[in-house]
């Protein structure tokens, strides 16, 4: 038996197949896959490149089940993925799931915990059973995703121009922006350069949030601030949706080396019964979320047990 999984996020898509001993056989990967931000098309043939990639030189009707975790879908999407199924020879439809879904299988295998994401957007989601049961933020880059990578690029980019608003040349924050952005020119020329850049492309404030990180290891009080908010925000998130069990960190913010990976693993890990997170049996970070979203298609087949054992080859 083979299984298939796919983990389709706005800019990759990645599709793995894996032995029902967890042994990986194929892997691809592609464009962005959230129908969402690029439109079902779009969308579709990002996800059918990456899977032609995975089952590549494989018997496609070895592959017994599949998930699909697709950031951004609807039921509609789900259509959409049997057709593309089907064009690969794959005899059996996906199951559809979200990203978040994936996302946290793809740190524990317990049935029940909590996942905090924080990628471009930010959301915590507390699993019972494996359903979802309780969601807090993820309410997109305009009203919410607190925490997230575009939050902590907006807060670090409004921080530079506010300071080069005032005329202040500031310290490394606002160095490593004018130079991300390509100003010159007086503070408030550079200033409003910016802004009218962020303003034609407010992905590039996405962008900048290693460059707070970068910051904040360099001493920059402006950044040290923005990533102590930035971690309190994430971590009340999960706060409020978290009950026990593990919390599963996911999304390049939290799985990436760095001072709001430490800032939040501080406020998780608190010593402290006072100030500490209750409930947490531990804090573990996603890792591959293509090999979870294959994982959840095997658990299905081999039961509990097999799949319990198998999972740390699914998702290394």
């Amino acid at each position: 038996m083979l299984f298939a999984g796919v983990d389709a996020g706005g800019t990759a898509t990645r599709a793995a197949v894996h032995t029902a001993s967890g042994e990986r056989a194929g892997y691809g990967t592609a464009g962005g896959g959230n129908p969402a931000a690029h439109g079902p098309a779009a969308a579709g043939e990002a996800i059918a490149a990456a899977l032609r990639l995975a089952i590549h030189g494989l018997p496609p009707d070895s592959v017994t089940a599949s998930v699909a975790g697709v950031a951004g879908s609807d039921e509609g999407f789900a259509a959409v993925l049997c057709r593309i199924w089907a064009e690969q020879g794959l005899t059996h439809s996906p199951r559809l799931v979200s990203d978040v879904d994936v996302a946290y299988a793809a740190g524990t295998h317990a049935p029940s915990g909590t996942l905090l994401l924080a990628g471009t957007g930010a959301a915590a989601a507390r699993f019972t059973a494996r359903e979802i049961d309780g969601v807090a933020d993820g309410l997109g880059w305009l009203l919410g995703d607190e925490g997230g990578g575009f939050w902590i690029g907006r807060a670090g980019v409004r921080a530079v121009v506010r300071d080069l608003d005032r005329g202040s040349d500031g310290g490394p924050l606002v160095e490593l922006v004018t130079r991300r952005f390509a100003v010159a020119g007086p503070p408030r020329r550079r200033a409003d350069q910016i802004v009218r850049m962020a303003q034609a492309d407010r992905m590039a404030l996405a962008a900048s949030a290693p460059l707070v990180g970068q910051a904040a290891e360099l001493g920059d009080p402006l950044a040290r601030e923005i990533v102590r908010e930035a971690a309190e925000r994430l971590v009340a998130s999960a706060v409020r949706v978290h009950r026990d069990g593990p919390v599963v960190l996911a999304g390049s913010v939290l799985t990436s080396e760095g001072p709001v990976r430490r800032a939040v693993l501080g406020l998780l890990e608190e010593q402290d019964p006072a100030r500490a997170v209750r409930g947490v049996a531990g804090v573990v970070t996603a890792r591959d979320a293509a090999g979870a979203a294959s994982w959840l298609a095997a658990l299905e087949r081999l039961g509990e047990d097999a799949a319990v054992r198998a999972h740390p080859r699914f998702t290394c």
